[in-house]
């Protein structure tokens, strides 16, 4: 195979929660450039139809909500019969919690483990069937640099994310030996509506990330999108089971 074709996503289609904003659109518009087809999930239809009609013909869309645990298997029947079979599952949808750890609930950390670890794990455990029947596929996790680096007021959050870590390296040795590749992706600070709010107002906090991250800048979505094509392409074909940093050095540097 030639060395461009290996970067190809032509004849995949990916599943992508979380996919009408921020990082999951990104792999969505990355991933439909390197020639998949995509299919948009999330809760809020209008918006995921937005973003659908942004990328064109080869994105389409189904709302759903991932916390409804025990509806797993209808949507992945769903994008099964509207669209073909999945190939590539992205499992990017998630909540946040800004909360010092002594004030955070217990409904506070379900709402956020039942979104990031129980939701991933339904639709793992209701797409991966006819993945292993085909002998191929790729999950993909978005973790984070809370997945790696202690931050104050997230424990939640970076409770879930160090659980994609775990899931990640046990799925990778399940499913690897039949043809399912499994890996994640630990964003930096990428230029997102999100970052813009956490940060405009607080220059201290914007001067702390930049002056701790090697590359001196934020990443941008894009970054994290050319990453996941990567990561479902045949170009890494040899690779399961990784955490790879997208972060301008953020998690090595001092």
């Amino acid at each position: 195979m030639e060395a461009q074709q290996s970067f190809r996503l032509d004849g995949e289609l990916a599943l992508i929660t979380g996919g009408g904003t921020g990082l999951g659109l990104a792999v969505a518009r990355c991933m439909a450039a390197a020639g998949a087809r995509v299919v948009l999930t999330g809760r809020r239809k209008e918006l995921l139809e937005e973003a659908a009609k942004s990328i064109g013909p080869a994105a389409g869309f189904v709302a759903h909500d991932i916390t409804k645990l025990d509806e797993a298997g209808a949507l992945i029947a769903n994008v099964g019969e509207q669209f073909g079979p999945i190939t590539i599952l992205v499992n990017n949808a998630g909540i946040h919690v800004k909360r010092f750890a002594i004030d955070t609930t217990d409904a506070d950390f379900l709402s956020v483990l039942t979104t990031h670890v129980l939701g991933s794990h339904a639709l793992c455990r209701a797409a991966v069937p006819k993945m292993l029947e085909r002998k191929a596929g790729s999950i993909l996790f978005m973790a984070s640099m809370t997945s790696l680096l202690g931050m104050p007021q997230v424990v939640a959050y970076s409770a879930a994310k160090s659980a994609y870590v775990g899931m990640v390296r046990t799925l990778a040795t399940e499913l690897s030996p039949h043809g399912v590749r499994v890996n994640a992706i630990a964003p930096g600070w990428i230029e997102t509506e999100m970052l813009h709010k956490a940060l405009d107002n607080d220059p201290v906090r914007k001067q702390k990330i930049l002056s701790r991250t090697p590359m001196a800048r934020f990443g941008e979505p894009t970054d994290i999108g050319m990453a996941a094509v990567y990561l479902c392409s045949p170009a890494a074909k040899f690779v399961t089971g990784v955490v790879l940093p997208v972060d301008g050095g953020a998690s090595i540097g001092f």
